[in-house]
């Protein structure tokens, strides 16, 4: 889902170099992992945009089992340009991420909670339990402003909700 709205919103995945804005080709996401020592360290999925769900899978797993082992290489931290953390991960449904500069926004993810919601059907609007979780996102207001930075939680929030898991592939 980040990825897509990465594509559908480009400004996002940018670095800034002193006073120069450099838009990035491929989508290179860093994931926050939490390390047995209570450090954190944040690996990058490289070229997100060419990989499909498996392959990003494969990436997520190869990353962070290789942070949690202590063996990964130099490269395997650098050249990010959009990060996602989960601070869902501590039983937080809501976090304020900083932002991991050059890169101009992170995004965070929280606790997946179940919660009362209303659902609009063909009959009318019920109350039902629905699983919920918050994104929260933080951007450098210098190239990214509250329209676009909004725009683009809201994307993803778009994706996920219609993200269907049953699906054949």
């Amino acid at each position: 889902a980040v990825v897509k709205a990465i594509q559908d919103f480009p400004m996002i995945n940018i670095t800034v170099d002193g006073d120069r804005i450099i838009v990035k080709k491929d989508i290179n996401v860093g994931m926050a992992t939490a390390l047995p020592s209570g450090n954190l360290i944040v690996p990058v999925i490289k070229a997100a945009n060419h990989l499909n769900l498996l392959g990003l899978t494969k990436q997520v797993n190869d990353l962070a089992n290789r942070a949690r082992q202590n063996k990964l290489k130099p490269e395997d931290i650098q050249d990010g340009t959009f990060t996602l953390t989960n601070v869902g991960t501590f039983g937080n449904v809501m976090g304020t991420p900083i932002i991991n500069q050059p890169q101009v926004a992170i995004m965070a993810t929280g606790a997946i909670r179940k919660k009362p919601a209303v659902v609009e059907t063909e009959y009318g609007d019920l109350i039902a339990v629905r699983q919920l979780m918050f994104l929260s996102m933080s951007y450098d207001h210098r190239v990214v402003d509250g329209f676009l930075g909004g725009s683009f939680l809201r994307r993803v929030g778009d994706y996920l909700e219609a993200f269907d898991p049953n699906r054949s592939w």
